[in-house]
């Protein structure tokens, strides 16, 4: 959906009117049926009067350029800034995005193409303009039929006009994207325009948009190529068993002669599977043509999975098919034909950065495709925004008019495969009562440490090849977040101090080969595994009066998973009992995170005696 369209010469009279502002928030309104905020409307005034600049002065751009701001890329929710139209010397049809950025200044981050600026009233992570408009072409490119049968070439750039300094935002670590998505700054119009005319010199009225607007979305067989070849060359993606079975269920709502939209609900606990069922059924829907994304709300398993199938240096060119859970807002109706949903039980009601934007979540990913496939496990609820069940998918498909199946993985195939290792955790952290007060029979290796060292330094000798890792519970401040030498999770008495998970890992955290010095939280784990976690339970839990019981207040104070839970309890005391849920499902999740052995040590010596008891 295009929300502003014209030529050349339209635009440059309607920035003339002093009005370019106001006519993109009434077509905005329009269209999209939402008021603009008025710091919306006013980078729209600041970045059209810099490219009114751009164009007004250089008569080599024909008048008749096509011209689109605020063009929805299909078919997600997302937003190209500008985009110019027109024919080069050879005849060929041409579309240059352009990326516009009021940013004043900005920091270099050793994270893959992500820069800190101002944002939202803050100094935040975002990506480098460069690559984002990089990622908007190659969505295209790779989605698009007019793009990828060559109608038309799409090119990318972004112009940071406000910017002074070229250092920070052409830094050597971002030169594979503004090399191929050039940035220029306010003061370098001239060579912004020389850009433009290296492939516009007649205009086409926006023909070349039109083509784009009504291509269709549909995966191109390059895309369907690489992925398929990728995905064998991982042996971990590989069905086993109810995996298989699942897995093939799945694939047969995915086709298109099926009625009706489609809801699947896939039931798993740890380590049953999910994630690899899960990238095996994007992998095989792009290869029946269809259009598909991986959704999760959690950016770790999104980026990790990412990762393994495609490399650092390619990932820009795959963004589209690993999504948040956010961002359906504002896709059409059946804009996708699958979504497969992993981790559906972190999924929130309200999206955007501060949680005011949408209606569900949930309804709004079953509006979006016609097949939607939800992986869940309730006991993994870890924050008080969670609202992903098995009732409330059931609620909204059923709202959807859609058809609603149930399945199972069942089969264990992390935690050594124990079954019996999954209900004595459930047991023992009073999550349900089972049959299972000890592990007696169970074959997965579990210890309980006497202090933080002695776990961290057994953890470190079972690190082989990248494969273990230490964890904790979110009770300690991330003072070296915005301190580097700080150290974070500090126990004088045992002279132990490490840091969090390194901000510049971001959500690869738990991928990267130093990160065995610092201690993962749940965000940069839940979905993910290696084959050897140590899990350090801090004074959120407890163990007093003969049984385990939980203190939410002992968390950080920055933890967003207990946001709100002290005025949630004023209004009503029996949400302590979610709150309390919430702990030990933070505990049972950090515990499950090791296909072959786990080591805990708790802050609590009672908890601790009590934990080498009931083993």
């Amino acid at each position: 959906m295009i929300v502003y369209q014209s030529d050349k010469s339209g635009f440059l009279n309607d920035v003339h009117s002093g009005r370019i502002h106001e006519i993109i928030a009434e077509q905005f309104k329009s269209k999209l049926h939402r008021n603009v905020p008025k710091s919306e409307l006013d980078s729209w005034r600041n970045s059209m009067m810099y490219m009114y600049m751009a164009l007004v002065g250089d008569y080599g751009i024909p008048n008749d350029t096509g011209v689109c701001i605020e063009f929805t890329l299909p078919p997600t929710s997302k937003r190209i800034d500008f985009i110019l139209t027109g024919i080069d010397e050879q005849h060929h049809k041409h579309a240059i995005i352009v990326e516009l950025k009021q940013w004043s200044s900005v920091e270099v981050t050793p994270e893959d193409g992500i820069v800190r600026t101002v944002l939202g009233g803050g100094i935040r992570n975002t990506t480098h303009p460069s690559y984002q408009a990089l990622s908007y072409a190659q969505t295209l490119c790779s989605f698009n039929e007019a793009v990828y049968t060559k109608t038309v070439s799409i090119q990318a750039c972004a112009f940071t006009h406000n910017l002074t300094s070229s250092s920070e935002i052409r830094d050597s670590r971002y030169q594979h994207y503004w090399e191929q998505a050039p940035v220029f700054l306010g003061t370098e119009i001239r060579e912004l325009q020389d850009f433009i005319k290296r492939f516009i010199r007649h205009g086409d009225r926006g023909e070349a948009l039109y083509l784009i607007q009504n291509g269709r979305i549909k995966p191109s067989k390059e895309l369907a190529k690489a992925l398929s070849g990728m995905l064998k060359n991982e042996p971990e993606f590989v069905l086993l068993d109810d995996q298989k079975v699942v897995f093939e269920r799945a694939l047969s709502l995915m086709n298109p002669s099926q009625p009706g939209k489609n809801v699947l609900i896939v039931r798993g606990g740890p380590g049953t599977g999910k994630s690899v069922v899960a990238i095996n059924l994007i992998v095989a829907a792009i290869n029946k043509n269809l259009n598909a994304a991986y959704v999760s709300k959690n950016a770790a398993p999104r980026a990790v999975y990412k990762g393994k199938l495609l490399g650092a240096m390619t990932k820009s060119r795959y963004d589209s098919l690993f999504i948040g859970s956010g961002t359906f807002i504002d896709v059409p109706t059946n804009g996708y034909d699958v979504l497969v949903v992993d981790e559906a039980h972190r999924l929130n009601e309200k999206s955007g950065l501060y949680g005011n934007l949408g209606e569900n979540q949930i309804k709004e990913i079953i509006a979006a495709a016609k097949t939607s496939v939800f992986f869940l496990d309730e006991n993994q609820k870890v924050a008080l925004a969670d609202i992903g069940s098995e009732d409330e998918i059931c609620h909204w498909a059923l709202k959807a008019g859609a058809n609603v199946y149930l399945d199972d993985l069942q089969s264990q195939f992390r935690c050594g495969g124990s079954d019996i290792y999954i209900a004595w955790i459930d047991n023992t952290l009073g999550i349900r009562e089972t049959a299972h007060p000890s592990l007696y029979g169970s074959d997965y290796s579990f210890s309980v440490a006497d202090s933080p060292n002695q776990l961290f330094d057994q953890i470190l000798a079972l690190n082989k090849g990248n494969s273990a890792r230490v964890v904790a519970g979110y009770c300690y401040p991330w003072r070296s977040k915005t301190n580097t030498s700080a150290m974070d999770i500090v126990f004088p008495e045992f002279g132990f101090e490490k840091q969090w998970n390194l901000a510049s890992d971001g959500s690869t955290w738990i991928a990267q080969p130093h990160s065995i010095e610092q201690i993962g939280c749940i965000h940069t784990c839940q979905g993910l595994e290696v084959e050897h976690i140590g899990v350090i339970i801090g004074k959120d839990l407890l163990f007093r009066q003969g049984k385990v019981q939980t203190d939410f207040t002992a968390r950080d104070r920055h933890d967003k998973t207990m946001k709100g839970a002290k005025s949630l309890i004023k209004k009503d005391s029996t949400r302590l009992e979610q709150i309390d849920l919430i702990v030990r499902n933070t505990y049972r999740t950090l515990m499950t995170r090791g296909m072959k052995s786990c080591t805990i040590w708790c802050e609590d010596p009672a908890l601790n005696e009590y934990m080498k008891a009931s083993i």
